[in-house]
């Protein structure tokens, strides 16, 4: 939850303390403790939370570490805003672009190849400009060619110049472990960032890779990475996580020998890589399924195209888009693999569409289809909606129900068991007149039918949140505005613009 202090119509006072006061609720804390964690007394947060009381940015950073939350953003001048006039139905055909989560983990492989590496259909969005920052601080040379996105490595990279800026913007940032480790024994990159979703620790991936020889040791702002020398291993991980998974498995890609990897996560961007890694003459057994075998090569140098695969989050934001607006609309290239539960859930609920037709993506290895939305009267499932790792739900689709949601009848309970605290920015929904309960950090409960009305909210700090809002704006009667939507372009690419040409109403405009 972010508030814009000189945008918010309300006394800002009363909407921050209302925030400060939400946040420590689902936290479990007392006034009083609150009160004794930023060295002050019950009273003071009581007048805080009833916004009767002045706030320094010193107070606000206090309360923001004491409750491990941002809880103010001060809208910088130049912020990029959405305004969104909503209400009506849209119609035409869109195409899904190629994922954000894959271009991450094929940037951080192609460190492994002495050769040069073209990404094809390459997404033009903040998170990778945020990683290309990254590789050509440390000597790698990036060209587009329309596109498609060309990496040159250099013949030695240098580390200490790594932008820790850039890198702690991003969380993918991790995996340039998974590289560096072939060419160094002892280096450091900064802490990572990305989105705001509560506690997200790195030690599936110290447990992972102390298996085959490398420690990692937590500072304050970075960590330090260090090896005697790597060898091949069976490895358990500790969670089927996507970007551990992907170092890993980049990392065992230099190993000589058999490196086994169990508890694998299966996921798309996790076949990407090793679809990718395959071109350079890695052998891998077991893609698609939780365990994986990694035969690892020496020396990599060679000249490759990839073309990613298609963006199954995406294709899952475009099916709440048509849903919530009750649309119809033809969505191209869908990853069919990665959405068939998303939507059997879909269909269970009431959603009509038609799959029109089915090839395989520029990769030869990915299955798209083209579908055909309808508008549909819901109704929530009685079930609990929850995700679970590849084939179940993807836990970046399942924020998408929150939304659809409100529009199907019933009591739509969702499980958000992954993260700490992205449910709690569901909440956000409710400013556009949604009737949500959050029953903690991680149960989430949305009432429907319900028609929605425009607002003015600031985009939460994650994505997927974000463009839930986004979504409710579609559908919302009226003009809304979404302001600093930077969360949103991370990881799609002109969304507002490939909106518009579906009859979408959004205009983008800065702070001056």
């Amino acid at each position: 939850m972010i508030c814009s202090v000189n945008k918010t119509k309300e006394n800002p006072l009363v909407h921050i303390g209302k925030m400060i006061s939400d946040v420590r609720e689902n936290r479990k804390i007392t006034q009083e403790d609150l009160g004794k964690r930023i060295g002050t007394t019950q009273s003071v947060i009581a007048r805080i939370e009833k916004g009767e009381q002045n706030l320094s940015t010193e107070t606000l950073a206090k309360i923001s570490k004491a409750l491990n939350q941002e809880i103010l953003t001060i809208a910088p001048k130049g912020m990029l805003n959405f305004r969104i006039k909503g209400g009506h139905k849209l119609s035409g055909t869109i195409e899904v672009k190629t994922s954000k989560n894959g271009a991450m983990g094929i940037l951080f492989a192609s460190l492994l190849n002495k050769g040069i590496t073209t990404i094809k259909n390459t997404p033009k969005i903040e998170e990778v400009y945020r990683i290309i920052e990254v590789l050509e601080s440390i000597g790698v040379k990036t060209e587009w060619k329309k596109n498609d996105l060309i990496i040159t490595p250099p013949k030695k990279y240098v580390m200490e110049k790594i932008d820790a800026e850039s890198a702690s913007r991003t969380r993918s940032a991790l995996m340039i472990i998974s590289s560096m480790i072939h060419d160094f024994k002892k280096f450091k990159i900064p802490q990572a960032g990305g989105c705001r979703l509560g506690s997200r620790t790195i030690k599936p991936f110290l447990y992972a890779l102390e298996n085959i020889g490398v420690s990692i040791n937590t500072k304050s702002n970075y960590h330090e990475v260090t090896h005697k020398g790597l060898h091949e291993s069976e490895i358990v991980l500790y969670e089927a996580g996507d970007m551990v998974t992907e170092t890993v498995i980049m990392a065992a890609s230099k190993i000589p020998g058999k490196t086994t990897i169990k508890f694998a996560s299966a996921n798309y961007q996790v076949q990407d890589v090793c679809f990718y890694l395959e071109l350079l003459g890695v052998r891998i057994e077991g893609i698609g399924t939780s365990t994986l075998v990694v035969h690892g090569v020496e020396n990599i140098n060679q000249d490759v195209e990839y073309y990613l695969s298609e963006d199954p989050i995406e294709a899952m934001s475009l099916l709440a888009v048509a849903i919530v607006t009750k649309s119809s609309i033809t969505i191209e290239r869908c990853p069919i693999d990665f959405l068939e539960l998303e939507l059997l859930k879909l269909e269970k609920m009431g959603f009509k569409y038609k799959i029109l037709k089915q090839y395989k993506a520029h990769n030869e290895k990915t299955n798209l289809v083209d579908i055909l939305t309808q508008p549909s009267q819901l109704k929530a499932l009685e079930e609990k909606i929850h995700a679970q790792p590849y084939p179940g739900i993807n836990m970046d689709n399942l924020p998408f129900f929150a939304v659809i949601g409100t529009q199907a009848e019933g009591q739509t309970f969702i499980h958000d068991w992954v993260y700490e605290e992205r449910a709690i920015y569901y909440k956000e929904l409710d400013k556009l007149r949604a009737e949500t309960i959050l029953a903690d950090p991680h149960r989430f409960y949305v009432k429907g039918p319900t028609k929605l009305k425009a607002t003015e909210v600031v985009c939460p700090p994650a994505l997927r949140p974000s463009v839930i809002i986004l979504i409710a704006m579609l559908a919302a009667e009226g003009v809304s505005v979404l302001r600093n939507v930077y969360n949103i372009n991370r990881g799609y690419e002109d969304l507002a613009q490939r909106l518009n040409s579906i009859g979408a109403k959004i205009e983008t405009f800065r702070d001056l």
